[in-house]
C-alpha cells in the first residue's frame, strides 16, 4: 500500500476515535472503586509504628502514590472502630483519613463530603498502630467522586482540570453520577474513582466503565 494512503487511512481512524470522544456518546471512563484509607505525614508514621519508621510499598498507584504494607485501626465516637485501614504512601504534609458514608455511621462521627486535600473544619477521629495512637483534630472526610486524566485525556473529552462534570453508568441500575471533579495532571492515568457504598448501590465494580455526558 502506497505510504499516502496509509497517511490518509491513519488520520482518518484518529479523527474518528476524536469525534467519538466527544460526540454526543460521551467520552468512557474506567472506573477504580476506592475502599477506604490513610494519607500520613512522616510525623504520624513514627508516632503509630515507631522512631524512624517509614512506609513499606505493597502496590504502586497513579500519581506516583502506592499502597502501603501498613494498617491501622481508626475509632471514632463512642469508640467504636474499624481495623486494617490502609495506609497509602508517600506521607504528605496533612494526614487525611478517606472513608465511607456508611463508615462515617458506624464510625459514629459526621465526615464532610470533600477534594482530597481539603480537611478544613472536617471530622475527628483517633488512629492506632502497633506502636502508639494518635487524635486528628480534623482531617477525616468522605471523598468527593473524580476523574483523574492526563492532559491528553482531557483534550479529547473536551474537559479542563476542575471542571465538574455527570457521568453515566449503563449497567442494569442505570445510574448518573453528578458532580463529579475533573483532576488533570501529566502523572494521571485515566479513571474515575467512586467510593465502595456508590460502587455497591449502583452495581459498578473496578473495571467498569462509564461515560462522561454533557
Amino acid at each position: 500500500m502506497e505510504t499516502n494512503n496509509i497517511e490518509l487511512i491513519t488520520r482518518m481512524v484518529l479523527e474518528a476515535m476524536d469525534k467519538n470522544a466527544t460526540s454526543g456518546n460521551g467520552f468512557l471512563v474506567p472506573v477504580g472503586v476506592s475502599a477506604r484509607h490513610i494519607h500520613l505525614t512522616q510525623e504520624h508514621v513514627e508516632a503509630l509504628f515507631g522512631p524512624g519508621y517509614q512506609l513499606t510499598k505493597k502496590k504502586e498507584l497513579m500519581g506516583g502514590q502506592f499502597a502501603s504494607n501498613e494498617t491501622v485501626t481508626i475509632v471514632g465516637l463512642k469508640l467504636r472502630a474499624i481495623e486494617n485501614v490502609r495506609i497509602l504512601g508517600p506521607v504528605r504534609k496533612a494526614s487525611q483519613v478517606e472513608i465511607s458514608a456508611t463508615d462515617a455511621i458506624k464510625l459514629g462521627i459526621k465526615a464532610p463530603i470533600r477534594e482530597s486535600g481539603n480537611i478544613a473544619g472536617s471530622a475527628p477521629i483517633a488512629i492506632v498502630g502497633p506502636k502508639g495512637a494518635l487524635y486528628l483534630k480534623e482531617g477525616c472526610i468522605i471523598a468527593m467522586r473524580h476523574i483523574h486524566m492526563s492532559p491528553a485525556d482531557a483534550k479529547a473529552a473536551g474537559v479542563h482540570d476542575g471542571d465538574i462534570v455527570s457521568v453515566k453508568s449503563d449497567n442494569e441500575r442505570g445510574t448518573v453520577f453528578n458532580h463529579v471533579k475533573i483532576r488533570v495532571d501529566e502523572s494521571f492515568t485515566l479513571e474515575m474513582h467512586i467510593d465502595t457504598d456508590e460502587a455497591n448501590a449502583c452495581k459498578i465494580a473496578t473495571g467498569s466503565t462509564v461515560t462522561i455526558i454533557k
